[in-house]
């Protein structure tokens, strides 16, 4: 028995050094104190040269291969109902182990490869592995609750189990999937029926097109129109191709196809319309006639699978065609370009007093109304820019002859504010009496409105507001400096009205009225000025109008103690040196105050970061 294992050719699959050892061991026999063919005894010594290290030292690898397959169930496929899959057992007589590999398909599908990998196997429920003795040919071998067909094996494998008194059954032939060989199966070519020579009329016409422009109607359709299209009947094998035209911006998708080349049917063969069809495709016994040049022309309406299309002009190539083979003359062009439409004047309803009328005019103008268009160049030049003045309403009723109100003019867009300052244990909660809007003239139309400007708002003129009237009695020094710096772009009455108002207010002579040298009063408020740019800004154009609003005769003085605690609510340090000696200067001797030579230390520009915060603040009462 070991003359026959060691001249038959062992067949060892495993890579490298392992293997060459493994062959040279098998050729030249066993190692002394070893089984002959189990591989299961000491590892070869190395060959000369190599150290007797770890790792140098080589163990038999000898495996058993058989040649298997198993069935596997296909529940959701409609094609198949079972699957064969081939797959290679290994059975390795170095420890008992075995392995399950199936070889890899291209596009099978499949999750393929090792099934199962190298371990000892159970046989059974008490704990018995299978062993080489229980492996043979044309047996069935479960493992894991799946059967395996063996079905053949290699020449070590059949050699081996010979030598250990196994009768080797005879192989199988190895069963081969039925999806597969139909897959497979050449498919066969469909018979073409007999008739005109097609081949010839390929030669006479290819590259010869008939081409003919139509006018698709889909006008009945909701959403419908007119579509141009071009009609291409192919002469070398009677197809027929439907490309849309498409204009720049016609709102349709891009796909100049509308009917793939192909042959289209004229007229159908009766058949029973109770038999429902169930194929999408036309055969050639199911059609009477084609469609063919003699059904195109121009005037005539053609019918393309559903669709109908008319034909109002053809090319140079096609009028020569019919010409010569059915002797039309006569290709004068249809004009179907559509009669532009009568434009009908645009009525723009009447203005209905909600918002202003160039904002409600946007609802008339567009579906998706806009904003109207600002003058950016205005409000980035005018920005924070407002003219103030104290107005009075004139109304009948006796409550409201008291009432003052702050109307602030926003040069930024020509906007009008009104708020009226509260006034304590007046009955009238006060804030805010008219939002930032714009303000028409009386008398103006909603077509062509006129708003209010800076030029109509003079000292003693009445401003109409929404059906309210109110006379200007103040103006803020800001609108006097600011017409006199634009004088040119003002009615010189409109200053001169201004003017006129602060003139009681000018100083005369090169003295204070309160007695004390201008010079010594520059000098100090310059410092007073330094001192204040110190602490937190605040705003003065409110300081200001907060001091006229409390002289209510106008005559620029205030009782020292009602001074005093409007300059604590605008956290002024009044107990500072300097503004105790600026005080000092402006009090008389009736105690009181004299308030337009104080704020003379308090310019509107003192802090220009305060401009920008909110310009209608309430009085703060003292």
């Amino acid at each position: 028995m070991h003359t026959e294992l060691t001249a038959v050719a062992v067949e060892t699959r495993q890579p490298g050094r392992a293997r060459s050892a493994a062959a040279a061991a098998m050729s030249l026999g066993p190692e002394p104190g070893t089984r002959p063919g189990t591989g299961t005894g000491p590892p070869i010594e190395p060959g000369p040269g190599l150290p007797f290290l770890p790792g140098c030292a080589i163990k038999d690898p000898t495996v058993l291969k058989f040649d298997a397959y198993f069935q596997e169930e296909v529940p959701i496929s409609p094609e198949e109902n079972y699957r064969i899959r081939h797959v290679g057992i290994y059975y390795y007589l170095e420890d008992d182990s075995m392995c399950i590999i199936e070889p890899k398909v291209k596009n099978s599908g499949l999750l393929q490869g090792k099934l199962m990998k190298r371990h000892r196997v159970p046989k059974n429920e008490h704990g018995d592995y299978y062993h080489w003795k229980d492996l043979n040919l044309g047996i069935d071998l479960t493992i894991y609750g799946r059967t395996y067909r063996l079905v053949n094996c290699d020449s070590f494998t059949k050699v081996f189990l010979e030598s250990q008194g196994i009768i080797v059954n005879p192989p199988e032939e190895l069963v081969s999937d039925p999806y597969t060989e139909q897959r497979q199966t050449p498919v066969q070519k469909r018979v073409v029926p007999a008739g005109p020579d097609p081949f010839r009329q390929f030669l006479i016409y290819d590259t010869k097109v008939l081409r003919f422009y139509a006018i698709w109607d889909d006008t009945n359709c909701a959403f419908g129109d007119h579509h141009p299209c071009i009609i291409h009947y192919f002469l070398a094998d009677d197809t027929v191709e439907v490309r849309e035209v498409h204009k720049r911006n016609d709102g349709r998708d891009p796909f100049p196809v509308l009917m793939r080349r192909q042959r289209l049917p004229k007229i159908f063969v009766d058949k029973n319309k109770n038999f429902p069809s169930c194929v999408l495709e036309i055969t050639d016994h199911e059609v009477q006639e084609w469609y063919s040049p003699k059904d195109f022309g121009i005037g005539k309406t053609v019918t393309l699978l559903g669709r109908t299309f008319f034909i109002y002009d053809c090319d140079k190539f096609t009028q020569d065609f019919y010409r010569e083979k059915y002797g039309i003359t006569d290709f004068q062009p249809v004009d179907v370009n559509k009669k532009p439409l009568e434009k009908v004047p645009q009525v723009i309803p009447p203005y209905n007093g909600f918002g202003i009328p160039e904002d409600s005019l946007q609802n008339c103008l567009s579906l998706f109304p806009k904003p109207p268009r600002k003058d950016i160049i205005k409000m980035l030049e005018n920005s924070l820019k407002v003219l103030r003045y104290q107005v009075a309403l004139e109304s009948p009723v006796p409550e409201d002859k008291n009432r003052r109100f702050i109307l602030s003019y926003f040069l930024s867009d020509d906007t009008i504010s009104i708020y009226e300052p509260p006034v304590k244990n007046s009955g009238i909660p006060g804030g805010k009496y008219l939002k930032r809007t714009k303000v028409t003239k009386p008398g103006s139309i909603p077509e062509n409105p006129i708003y209010y400007e800076p030029s109509d708002f003079t000292i003693g003129s009445t401003i109409e507001v929404f059906g309210h009237r109110f006379v200007i009695i103040d103006a803020d020094e800001y609108v006097l400096n600011y017409l006199e710096r634009h004088a040119e772009s003002f009615p010189a009455a409109t200053v001169q009205s201004i003017r006129d108002h602060f003139l009681p207010r000018k100083v005369v002579v090169e003295t204070t009225s309160s007695g004390i040298p201008k010079k010594d009063l520059d000098d100090l408020i310059v410092e007073v000025q330094k001192e204040l740019k110190l602490r937190q800004p605040f705003n003065t154009r409110q300081f200001h109008e907060t001091f006229h609003h409390f002289d209510k005769e106008g005559s620029g003085f205030l009782d020292k103690t009602r001074f005093l605690n409007i300059c604590d609510r605008f956290n002024i340090p009044s107990s500072t040196i300097l503004l105790k000696k600026l005080i000092d200067y402006c009090s008389c001797d009736d105690d009181k105050v004299n308030y337009r030579d104080f704020l003379l230390a308090f310019p509107s520009n003192l802090f220009p970061e305060a401009e920008g915060q909110d310009q209608q603040r309430n009085f703060l009462l003292p």
